[in-house]
């Protein structure tokens, strides 16, 4: 389905929000699902995780890091600009318990999404306490948003240029030695999800963590998105995207991440001679 973006804003360095009319997508969109994109007919499907979902207004809100090819192509387009395709919403939504204690934990880009699962399980009854962490404060996103849907905000900086001086799982630590928590919600980089399964796993605390592996089709097909979760094989697009963080083989997932490196730093030098020809990366 073509659709127009109808608003782009680059909210930190590479870190792009697109605002897309779609009003079937968010006519369906829940917290946790994804949707899958593809700029022009000649470009690659990518999937991006749905930050935000607006039914009556007919729209759906992506956020994403321009690190390759396609996402840079993406992050050039502007307001009114079109895609050729937009599908979803795809995957499972979040399952959203009932008066319990949450800790969100939000790394990068992974804010977004936690933001609209945050917001969920407040209306729902649920308390949430939310840790939002960026390598340096200028990459921090979304604060004032995630702050609103949140009981208890924690600010992180790898640098020290805001909040706590350290990691997410630093301030995750403390918090579950203090008190009772019922279950910890991660989204962002998966080392950054792998150590929060880890912190967690002594205590036993039900972990949840979205994965992101490389995806072609979205719909169980083309099994380039398949992990390993209890010993079994799955599919992130249809099994997925979220999982029980202490059954997932995260060596498995950072080293699919990492095979077409080679490939995509190639792509995207292309590209970037492309436009210096005046080709426009077609």
């Amino acid at each position: 389905m073509a659709c127009t973006i109808l608003r782009k804003e680059e909210l930190a360095p590479d870190i792009n929000l697109l605002e897309i009319a779609a009003p079937m997508v968010a006519r369906k969109a829940r917290a946790g699902q994804f949707i899958i994109i593809r700029i022009h007919e000649w470009g690659e499907r990518i999937p991006l995780t749905v930050a935000d979902y607006d039914r009556d207004a007919g729209t759906i809100t992506a956020i994403f890091l321009a690190v390759g090819k396609t996402t840079e192509e993406l992050a050039g387009l502007a307001s009114g600009d079109g895609i050729a395709d937009v599908v979803g919403p795809l995957g499972n939504p979040a399952e959203v318990p009932r008066d319990s204690v949450v800790v969100f934990v939000g790394g990068g880009v992974g804010v977004a999404p936690v933001f609209c699962e945050a917001r969920e399980f407040k209306r729902a009854g649920n308390r949430v306490i939310s840790i939002l962490g960026a390598r340096t404060a200028d990459l921090l996103i979304w604060e004032d948003r995630l702050r609103a849907v949140s009981d208890e905000l924690y600010i992180t900086t790898d640098d020290g240029t805001k909040g706590h001086h350290g990691f997410v799982t630093d301030v995750l630590a403390e918090i579950l030695a203090e008190r009772e928590v019922d279950r910890v919600v991660a989204i962002g980089p998966a080392v950054m999800m792998r150590v929060v399964a880890d912190v967690t796993r002594p205590s036993g605390v039900k972990t949840i963590v979205s994965l992101n592996p490389i995806m072609v089709d979205g719909t169980g097909m083309c099994g380039s998105c398949r992990v390993v979760v209890d010993g079994k094989t799955m599919f992130a697009c249809v099994d997925g995207p979220e999982f029980d963080a202490h059954q997932v083989d995260f060596t498995l997932l950072m080293s699919r991440l990492a095979a077409y490196r080679e490939e995509e730093a190639l792509s995207l030098e292309r590209f970037h001679g492309e436009k210096t020809d005046g080709v426009g990366g077609k």
